[in-house]
């Protein structure tokens, strides 16, 4: 009975030994997730955050004031003649259509002689027509005389308008023209006025001189100063970032403490072949007169009123088959390259226009990397 139980105790812990050393059944095997691009441990690969800023910084602008394009005016006289009065002085405000000065213009009597001439000469060929007309239904004139008759009122006619036209070019009013001819007082005085409210801010004539019709030699400049413009050169790199209706600042020498606000309003269309500059122009108001035209003055256009872009450290950019490309930090010891676009190019730091997004993480040196291995999704699920 002994011997029996010995036997299963010997029997049980067999089995109890076996079953402690059977292997685990095999754990269902999961699909792997390549990464994109793992990289070998490499120490000390220094990365960068996008973050969202202004494309580009300040820019700061050589620049001088000017007249507003629409808003000053050179003015010659259209006549030769001596002068009877200047009416205006150096500085002085006007409006437009105040009198500059009085010009005694003869071609004004000689125009106007001619114009009342050519009056008799078409009310005789006008009473010239009628009769003959009355007289060729009365069957006492001929159609040939009748014909003759007519021509000469449509000459006369021409003749008329010609002469009206040309009083008008010599700016007699034409209210005054309309007027019979007794009640019109047209003389040799003609009077230069003013076609823009300003400032006479050039004054080249005096009384008694005699002045003609050259346009390169103005009797007066008439100049709006409560708006001014700003003009500066542009060169081509930095071009891409200046928007019509971006806001600047503006200093001068004078007030160097002051900041005057700006507005650009023209970009240029055209390139100086010779500098290689565009030239932009600014509006900037003047209520206080503080700014004189031709002042130098330095325009700054403000990096938050441009585009906004990416900007990152050249260092970071590879090129390679005439593409440029960056290396993204997907998580920490996996990396992916990826193909950009860049805008500019400025000192040391490039401008990206597509590629990348803010919040990403870019390697600073991707040389640094001595190799990528990518994985491809593809082969990876098979």
């Amino acid at each position: 009975m002994k011997r029996l139980l010995r036997h299963l105790s010997v029997m049980l812990l067999c089995i109890a030994v076996a079953a402690c050393t059977r292997p685990d059944p095999p754990a269902p095997s999961a699909k792997p997730t390549p990464p994109a691009v793992v990289a070998n441990s490499q120490p000390d690969i220094q990365t960068m955050r996008i973050d969202a800023g202004p494309s580009l910084p300040a820019l700061t602008l050589s620049a001088r004031v000017t007249y507003a394009e629409d808003g000053y005016s050179k003015i010659s006289s259209p006549l030769p003649g001596p002068v009877l009065d200047v009416r205006v002085k150096l500085g002085q405000a006007v409006k437009a259509g105040d009198i500059l000065m009085v010009i005694d213009a003869a071609d004004i009597a000689r125009a106007y002689a001619a114009y009342v001439e050519e009056i008799s000469e078409l009310g005789l060929a006008e009473r010239n027509y009628e009769l003959t007309k009355d007289l060729y239904d009365a069957q006492a004139m001929s159609l040939k005389d009748l014909e003759h008759a007519e021509n000469d009122l449509n000459r006369e006619r021409a003749e008329f308008k010609q002469a009206k036209e040309r009083l008008l070019s010599l700016r007699v009013p034409a209210a005054e023209l309309s007027k019979p001819l007794a009640q019109q007082q047209i003389t040799s005085r003609f009077e230069l006025r003013s076609p823009l409210t300003g400032t006479v801010v050039e004054r080249n004539v005096t009384p008694g001189q005699i002045v003609g019709t050259a346009s390169d030699q103005p009797l007066f400049t008439v100049a709006n100063l409560d708006r001014l413009q700003v003009v500066a050169d542009v060169y081509e790199h930095d071009l891409s970032g200046i928007r019509v209706g971006a806001l600047a600042a503006m200093t001068v020498e004078a007030y160097p403490a002051v900041e005057f606000p700006a507005k650009i309003a023209v970009i240029g269309d055209v390139v100086d072949p010779a500098t290689r500059t565009i030239k932009i122009r600014a509006t900037v108001s003047n209520q206080d007169r503080q700014l004189k035209p031709e002042m130098f003055a330095r325009l700054t256009i403000a990096g938050h009123t441009m585009r906004p872009k990416i900007v990152i450290p050249k260092q970071a950019v590879l090129e390679r088959s005439g593409r440029q490309w960056i290396v993204v930090e997907l998580a920490p010891g996996r990396f992916e390259e990826r193909p950009v676009t860049i805008d500019s190019v400025t000192d040391n730091q490039v401008t990206i226009r597509e590629g990348v997004v803010t919040g990403e993480r870019i390697v600073l040196s991707p040389s640094s990397i001595n190799h990528m291995a990518a994985t491809d999704t593809s082969a990876g699920g098979a």
